[in-house]
């Protein structure tokens, strides 16, 4: 085939294109509903990610109750008419907030036990903390004319020892004020405390939440 003018000629494909690629480039598009299911999307996992952090912030806790101190007032073995025991313990416990949102606790209960038999306890009223803080309540103990046969052996021991192992039990019941819902939250902690009775100093304590 000719046309006026210079002549046009045509390089003829190889039969065989060994060793040859052959490259299509297309056009990038993406149709209106692609990018809307795209835009989407993102919306969807922002919204996800924001329900997460609100819920990781905002999601009550239990408070973190803590026996700062507990302080052997006076101890004093009788032993007419009966075997008997006087004790007085002053304690110091630090409730904290840990949640967003303020705390109202109804009643703060400390109770001591001798090798597992209750020796007494107080009950301190309620308080409220601020959100994120902490309230510290003082408290006292006293036991008057406690019989303890069954323990006396021990307790004899101990007393020559020096030191008396005792056990405390806190607990501390309240609602979480969370927007316009009341949550109830609830916290307890025991600790095995050993006692110099010398100089009424505590010797260790070992605190761990139930």
């Amino acid at each position: 085939m000719t046309t006026k003018g210079n002549p046009i000629t045509y390089t003829p494909l190889p039969s065989h294109p060994d060793h040859q690629n052959v490259v299509v480039l297309l056009p990038l598009y993406r149709s209106p509903d692609h990018r809307r299911r795209l835009r989407l999307c993102l919306l969807v996992s922002a919204l996800l990610l924001l329900f997460s952090a609100a819920v990781f912030f905002l999601y009550p806790s239990d408070p973190d109750i803590q026996l700062v101190r507990l302080h052997l007032n006076r101890i004093q073995v009788h032993s007419s008419p009966k075997i008997s025991l006087d004790l007085s313990f002053s304690v110091t416990i630090k409730v904290r907030n840990r949640d967003f949102f303020s705390l109202d606790y109804n009643s703060l209960i400390v109770s001591v036990e001798y090798r597992g038999r209750e020796l007494g306890f107080v009950k301190s009223n309620g308080e409220h903390v601020r959100a994120r803080g902490s309230s510290y309540v003082d408290a006292a103990v006293d036991v008057d004319g406690l019989e303890v046969v069954h323990d006396v052996f021990y307790l004899l021991e101990d007393l020559a020892k020096g030191s008396i192992p005792f056990d405390t039990d806190t607990q501390v019941q309240g609602k979480l004020g969370l927007f316009f819902f009341e949550v109830p939250l609830k916290a307890r902690v025991s600790c095995e405390v050993l006692v110099n009775t010398n100089n009424q100093t505590i010797i260790r304590q070992d605190c761990y939440p139930e």
